[in-house]
């Protein structure tokens, strides 16, 4: 990578994301005129036998696997933008991506998002939970469904906060990569209405200000008082869904706590969770995203 020029970094671990992973993350970089740097993670817990090792030597002897595996994630990346790959050798997957945040100029990371949790408290997994509560990047956590061939719309459903920033970013670079329209969408109940306009224009400045040649935008407000039910059954209309973190009280419980991720298990489309670097990003994520139960 060139000196000085900015990253996009996504962590990859399961051959079954890498593509799409990929992709999202040279979206944003193309947007934002950086790099990719691809990063996979050899763990090097204290009881394995390759912990006497130094990391050089564990990178050059005993990660042929994920060396290419890397390669494969290499080159599935845009031709136009600069790429580059590495392994990583810690003591855990998120030491081992926090690492990597800290070595280069990253702008934003980008990960995958699985169901399956390790502990009863986890969100969004004990991995992405590390990595999202410390990251001092802009990150983008992405669940993947369905893989389009191709990206026709994309679905933004705000209620205003900081983190509309990186989901209109993001929501704009994939548009802009597939000639496709955003969508921005605040469900409301009736007597919201002026709140959700309010969201709506925010989302819509957000749009116009972020990097990257103009996309079409349409809005609307929807007037419902099942968010959770509304969202699904819009996102059976789109190709991608960006929702964006936010801590305001009760709007926040229902569009960041439990509603992304129930949508997502009602929906087969790919959904990417955006929060922004700004503020203090290393709270506990439970503070930062709401408390998810079961």
């Amino acid at each position: 990578m060139g000196e000085g020029r900015p990253e996009v970094l996504v962590a990859v671990g399961n051959p079954d994301h890498v593509e799409q992973l990929v992709r999202t993350a040279g979206d944003i970089a193309r947007v934002r005129e950086a790099g990719v740097r691809i990063v996979t993670v050899v763990v090097k817990s204290s009881t394995s036998p390759v912990s006497m090792f130094t990391d050089e030597t564990i990178v050059r002897e005993f990660s042929g696997d994920r060396r290419e595996f890397l390669e494969r994630a290499t080159a599935t990346a845009p031709e136009d933008v600069p790429v580059e790959g590495e392994v990583v050798v810690a003591r855990s997957a998120p030491r081992g991506i926090l690492q990597a945040i800290d070595e280069s100029k990253t702008e934003a990371l980008v990960i995958g998002w699985q169901e399956r949790t390790d502990r009863r408290d986890a969100i969004l997994g004990t991995t992405v939970d590390a990595i999202v509560e410390r990251s001092p990047c802009d990150v983008y956590v992405e669940h993947v469904g369905r893989v389009a061939r191709t990206v026709e719309t994309v679905l933004l459903p705000v209620v205003g906060g900081p983190h509309v920033r990186p989901a209109a970013t993001v929501a704009k670079a994939i548009a802009a990569a597939n000639d496709a329209t955003v969508v921005v969408v605040s469900v409301a109940d009736p007597d919201d209405a002026e709140a959700a306009e309010e969201a709506i224009a925010a989302a819509n400045d957000a749009l116009t200000e972020a990097s990257g040649p103009p996309v079409a935008i349409e809005t609307e407000v929807v007037e419902s008082g099942d968010v959770e039910d509304t969202l699904v059954d819009l996102a059976a209309s789109h190709d991608v869904v960006v929702f964006g973190a936010t801590r305001h009280g009760a709007l926040r419980r229902r569009l960041v706590g439990s509603i992304p991720r129930r949508v997502t298990e009602r929906t087969d489309r790919t959904v990417i969770l955006a929060r922004a670097a700004e503020g203090p990003v290393r709270r506990r994520l439970t503070s930062l995203l709401g408390r998810v139960r079961g």
